[in-house]
């Protein structure tokens, strides 16, 4: 038996109902570590974005997903942590280049911008395409400059 990679999801009240949906769909090929927001009762993209970050920088997790309304404002607060790489994708073409080019690590997305079926392919193609290295491994390397 095979063990399902963990992956770390978190939302905002914005991308709370998105977010169920990808655990429901996503329950046979992923365990999830849900970190939250559990109803769609106003609350802050930002504690999320960080909670996160934190559970990666724990090891809690290797990868992960977040979701607010527009993925713009959790992305942000997520990408202020070192161990973060997050990648606001609106369709497969840049879900698969931000894992293939820039080895993106966290899957961030806006759930009043995009529909959940294209939700779901982002998924997809992020999770099921790998790293290519070599050229451009020297530029994610020039990613930490600075922090």
């Amino acid at each position: 038996m095979t063990t399902k990679p963990t992956i770390a999801i978190a939302a905002d009240h914005g991308g709370f109902s998105l977010k169920k949906a990808i655990i429901a769909a996503y329950a046979d090929q992923f365990d999830f570590l849900d970190l939250g927001t559990r109803s769609e009762e106003s609350c802050n993209y930002a504690d999320y974005g960080h909670a996160l970050a934190e559970a990666l920088a724990q090891g809690r997790a290797r990868q992960g997903i977040i979701i607010c309304g527009s993925g713009i404002g959790i992305s942000i607060a997520a990408n202020r942590h070192k161990v973060v790489r997050a990648a606001l994708c609106t369709d497969v073409t840049m879900a698969r280049l931000s894992r293939f080019h820039n080895d993106a690590n966290v899957l961030a997305l806006g759930a009043r911008i995009i529909g959940q079926q294209v939700a779901f392919d982002c998924v997809d193609a992020f999770f099921s395409t790998a790293f290519e290295g070599g050229r451009h491994q020297a530029r994610v390397e020039k990613l930490n400059v600075g922090i």
